[in-house]
């Protein structure tokens, strides 16, 4: 239960995200239960492989690199989906620090909503 309301909220603050950013589009509901699914996916299988590759990147930036992955996996998404657009690199960067924000303010009402025992 618990898995799905984290994946409909994530999906309603993509949507949010296209709301707030012009950058970023997204269709409809479906589209953006789609993308968080994607975008959780790829985050899971793929981020940690990249972050392993540009360690030294991210250290000599003191971890800034980071959200430079964030906004790869959020543009890859883009890429791959036909429902959920992003202009460019730039739409994704801004896009990807809004929805990790949101990620964060969801993971927080989580924890509350379904304490760990």
């Amino acid at each position: 239960m618990k898995i799905i309301v984290r994946w409909l909220l994530l999906a309603a603050a993509l949507l949010l995200v296209a709301y707030l950013y012009p950058g970023v589009a997204v269709n409809s509901f479906g589209a953006a239960m789609v993308a968080a699914f994607v975008l959780g996916l790829f985050n899971t299988l793929l981020r940690p492989i990249l972050v392993l590759l540009t360690l030294p990147v991210t250290l000599i930036t003191l971890g800034l690199f980071l959200f430079v992955i964030n906004a790869l996996m959020f543009y890859f998404a883009a890429h791959v989906l036909s429902g959920f657009n992003v202009t460019g690199f730039a739409a994704a960067l801004i896009g990807s620090l809004i929805y990790s924000l949101c990620g964060m303010v969801i993971d927080v009402a989580m924890e509350r909503l379904f304490p760990s025992k």
